[in-house]
């Protein structure tokens, strides 16, 4: 079982932003940005390109709200998403604040941020949720 699957199952806390039947958001806690969200599927699979179809293209559609609300949320030139998928073997989306293409770059170093602001960045997305 992945950590995500461990998220999902909430064995361990997350700072939850959307589910629903086949799909988990939450923060990432070690975000490149303030806003920056995992977007998992409930399916455990490693692979992003060896999901099921209706999962594939249904991951976008569960991203979409919420990378408006991200916008809304952060100043930002727009929601960037990047699949990266080394990390864990479980596929996800990483929706993240950008302003230029630089801002996915996952070799950065990563934002050390307090309990209380992961649950401020979590409040300011779902208040435009």
């Amino acid at each position: 079982m992945t950590i995500f699957s461990r998220i999902i199952a909430g064995e361990i806390p997350s700072y939850k932003i959307a589910e629903n039947e086949s799909f988990f958001a939450f923060l990432d806690i070690f975000p490149l940005a303030e806003g920056h969200v995992l977007v998992v599927p409930k399916n455990e699979t490693d692979n992003l390109f060896n999901l099921p179809d209706e999962y594939l293209s249904g991951i976008l559609l569960f991203c979409k709200p919420i990378a408006k609300a991200i916008e809304k949320a952060f100043p930002c030139n727009r929601c960037g998403i990047s699949v990266v998928g080394l990390e864990v073997p479980h596929a996800h989306v990483h929706l993240i604040p950008i302003n230029s293409a630089d801002d996915l770059n996952f070799t950065r170093g990563k934002l050390k941020l307090s309990a209380e602001e992961l649950k401020a960045v979590q409040q300011k997305i779902l208040a435009e949720l």
